[in-house]
């Protein structure tokens, strides 16, 4: 066997270099695609990130638009049902006229064009006193006495007679030490002694409204 030849120190030297720049040349690799996967990486949570809030806002759209939906459903029924409230009862005549459901406990002032002027709450008789029919105002006062004494009321506007005493439209009385004896919230529940309580402004409204002659039309 031949003998080995030692290198001399420049191939050492030139080996180690060629060595090194393998090395630098394999770090360099490693390093560029740690940077690579790292980017992927990223780029993927960036994009699950992002598809999360994408379903999140349409969760959150979807939720907001069923609650405008429910809310003008919501509105549209209450008007349907506010209208159903409102609307004239059959049978309550024609021309210009005062009408008075029992049912319903409203009043109607209906001009001369059949367009309803005014509609409110009233509190009627708290007894069967009044039977459905067409009558006409008889008499008016503007400050009067009930019956029993007991207070006052402003806008009376009688149309008929019961058993006791003139039956007709008139403001919420006052006791005899001022007090008003209903709420104007207790207006659409039947409370008085016979004839038809109004709040006061619709009380002024219908005594300007309805001279001697007007027809008045009650609805059971």
């Amino acid at each position: 066997m031949a003998p080995r030849t030692r290198p001399s120190h420049r191939q050492v030297r030139a080996n180690r270099r060629r060595a090194g720049a393998l090395a630098g040349a394999f770090a360099l690799t490693l390093v560029i695609g740690s940077v690579a996967l790292v980017g992927q990486v990223r780029g993927g949570a960036a994009d699950a990130s992002v598809s999360g809030t994408s379903a999140l806002e349409s969760v959150r759209l979807e939720a907001q638009t069923q609650a405008v939906a429910t809310a003008v459903a919501d509105r549209a029924l209450q008007a349907e049902v506010a209208k159903a409230a409102t609307a004239l009862p059959e049978g309550s005549g024609d021309g210009r006229r005062i009408v008075f459901s029992e049912s319903k406990q409203r009043v109607w002032l209906i001009g001369d064009s059949g367009k309803v002027e005014r509609t409110y709450l009233a509190s009627g008789s708290r007894y069967d006193n009044l039977d459905p029919g067409t009558y006409a105002v008889q008499s008016r006062t503007e400050q009067a006495t009930a019956f029993d004494y007991s207070g006052t009321m402003k806008w009376f506007v009688r149309f008929t007679q019961g058993k006791n005493a003139p039956i007709g439209f008139h403001s919420v009385p006052r006791d005899n030490d001022g007090v008003l004896e209903q709420t104007k919230a207790q207006l659409g529940t039947p409370l008085s002694s016979g004839c038809v309580r109004q709040w006061p402004d619709d009380a002024k409204a219908l005594w300007d409204f309805a001279p001697v002659g007007t027809k008045v039309v009650v609805t059971a």
